[in-house]
């Protein structure tokens, strides 16, 4: 029987790049899949590529920053499946880079705070109380490198969203755990993504430097190798790993050589 028979996840950001790879990974393990995404073409081709791996899959249009939307997701799900296995929230922005603390503007600190930090509280919200339902529950939380350590490319706002998040997670880890859910934490390191891609002329030369400065592998990550760690944190074969943060970063280094 395949990992994730009869379960169902929801996944947020789920339309591109880790997103995907991590609903395309669920499908492959047996799980019906809700894609939760802004854009709906995107959204749509995933749902069509779950579909042709055998699986369910149902695309529901969200903006994690709207609060209707998120109960939106999560009612969807129910009415579609009936129940709530696992939950990865995944969606996030970049924000300001190479810009001083002193330069951002307030406006662009908000819309970093509400996408990668206040969304992922919204969605486990809501999320959590369909999981208790049946008793248990896995969530993974999408960080960063940047979740525990500055960043030294003035990227303030991500740094201290995604350090957020890994607060966040570690105590809804233990406000949970008792009642069967697990929450959890991946920390990718430079992944190749539409954020992330080494071969645009534009950033190349940036993105070589830091892959050599903090990746001991001295490459880009691939998306589906986060997504294998999201599903098995989410398996039952993490069932006693709670409010953990699982680094995918190809081993962590500051070189000086």
């Amino acid at each position: 029987m395949k990992t994730f028979a009869n379960q169902v996840v929801v996944i947020t950001g789920a339309s591109s790049g880790l997103g995907a790879a991590a609903a395309l990974q669920f499908a492959r393990e047996g799980a019906s899949v809700v894609i939760a995404a802004r854009r709906i073409d995107k959204g749509e081709a995933v749902a069509q590529q779950i579909r042709a791996l055998g699986a369910e899959a149902l695309f529901v249009r969200t903006d994690v920053t709207e609060r209707a939307d998120i109960e939106n997701l999560i009612a969807q799900t129910l009415a579609r499946f009936g129940r709530l296995d696992c939950a990865v929230n995944n969606a996030g922005i970049g924000g300001p880079v190479l810009t001083p603390i002193a330069d951002i503007s307030e406006e662009a600190w908000d819309q970093v705070m509400n996408i990668n930090l206040k969304a992922v509280f919204m969605c486990m919200k809501h999320q959590i109380p369909a999981m208790l339902q049946r008793g248990k529950g896995a969530i993974v939380n999408v960080s960063s490198i940047y979740g525990y350590k500055p960043s030294d490319i003035s990227h303030a706002p991500y740094c201290a969203s995604k350090f957020g998040v890994i607060g966040l997670s570690k105590t809804a880890a233990i406000d949970y755990a008792k009642q069967g859910i697990r929450v959890n934490v991946v920390s990718p390191g430079f992944t190749r993504s539409e954020m992330i891609d080494p071969t645009q002329e534009a950033t190349a030369e940036l993105i070589k430097t830091l892959i050599h400065r903090y990746s001991a592998a001295n490459r880009v990550g691939e998306a589906e190798e986060t997504a294998e760690a999201i599903t098995w944190l989410c398996s039952d074969a993490a069932r006693f790993v709670n409010g953990a943060v699982l680094a995918v970063d190809g081993g962590d280094t500051t070189r000086l050589f």
